[in-house]
């Protein structure tokens, strides 16, 4: 019984542990996808074990639409990241329809990526523990 009750200990242990839950923006995404940025790659390439990495598919929708014809734009870098992040249904998390992607969307999200507007802390959104 001690048996038992030191695997239900150890078990409900690590069923409580959680990890920390990061939100990779569409402007993250991009930078990633068709840039060589150092910090970027090594977050979303190197899976942490400290860390989940989790976006929309709406945010992914957003991201694949900023991509130009003459992007550097790696498809491998999108399988790794279909690997690493967990994606979720922006319908079923926020209870929302998509909004209509438009071309002021476009243009914001791709300032933010490739221009000196997306680098620091506001590049990841941290999410709250439920």
């Amino acid at each position: 019984m001690k048996k038992q009750q030191q695997l239900l200990a150890i078990w409900g242990k690590k069923m409580t542990e959680q990890r920390q839950k990061f939100f990779v923006k569409a402007s993250t995404i991009l930078k990633y996808l068709i840039t060589d940025d150092d910090k970027t790659d090594t977050l979303i390439t190197c899976k942490s074990s400290e860390v989940n990495l989790m976006t929309s598919d709406f945010e992914v929708h957003q991201t694949l639409a900023c991509i130009n014809e003459d992007d550097k734009f790696n498809l491998n870098k999108l399988k790794k990241f279909f690997e690493v992040v967990e994606i979720s249904s922006y319908e079923n998390y926020t209870k929302k329809q998509k909004p209509i992607l438009k071309q002021e969307d476009v243009d914001k999200i791709r300032e933010e990526a490739l221009g000196n507007k997306a680098g620091g802390k506001n590049e990841w959104r941290k999410e709250r523990k439920n």
